[in-house]
């Protein structure tokens, strides 16, 4: 990924974090808890592509995975995530433009419940029965509402810092500086090329016209 892709997908997932420990797992909502990382992961693949999207779940996953009070087997969550930045990369349009809001909506509900379904499921297979003492219809209800909601205040204002981050001047300069100054320099010679050639025709009109007038001239003579 380029620099300012990393540094940005770093920044936010780690601001995601914070904010998932400290405040939103303390909320104590009946079901799930909102999962403001699996949003941040979302938005940026929707941007970035499915490629960048799988490496920015992984490693939001791994980071979830080790940070306390983390109680589940390392690796689990980054492999959930993993997969769903890679799916929700898929969905990012070839223009790189959502026209409708509607789009993103529908990729959140279905990363909230495929989330919780493969989560519960990789615990199924490590003997984790958490999700069976809960209701995993409950989880699963309760993690799309919760994330659904919180998408409309995040997953647009984040895709706009990616976009923005990814049409930044400065490193468009430095990665393809030679192209843009082989352009200004192609412009700036054609207008000088262009100005010599209208320059050039004026000339050869004149002095064709000034032998006509010397033709005419002798034959009058």
């Amino acid at each position: 990924m380029r620099l300012n892709r990393t540094l940005l997908s770093v920044t936010l997932v780690v601001v995601a974090l914070v904010v998932q420990v400290s405040v939103l797992a303390r909320l104590q909502l009946p079901g799930a808890v909102p999962d403001l990382l699996l949003l941040v992961v979302v938005a940026l693949a929707l941007v970035y592509g499915h490629t960048s999207g799988a490496l920015i779940g992984f490693g939001a996953g791994l980071l979830a995975d080790l940070a306390p009070p983390a109680d589940h087997a390392a690796g689990r969550y980054a492999l959930v995530l993993c997969l769903i930045g890679y799916l929700a990369g898929l969905a990012k349009p070839d223009s790189g433009q959502l026209r409708t809001a509607l789009g993103p909506m529908v990729v959140v509900v279905g990363a909230a419940v495929t989330t919780t379904l493969l989560y519960a499921g990789v615990g199924a297979l490590v003997g984790d029965t958490a999700a069976r003492h809960v209701g995993l219809t409950n989880l699963v209800v309760t993690a799309a509402i919760y994330d659904l909601l919180l998408a409309p205040f995040t997953v647009p204002l984040i895709m706009a810092l990616a976009r923005r981050a990814e049409n930044d001047p400065l490193a468009e300069k430095s990665s393809g500086g030679s192209d843009v100054a082989s352009g200004w320099l192609a412009a700036g010679t054609g207008l000088k090329i262009g100005k010599q050639r209208s320059g050039l025709r004026l000339k050869t009109a004149r002095s064709r016209a000034a032998r006509a007038g010397r033709i005419k001239g002798v034959k009058r003579l």
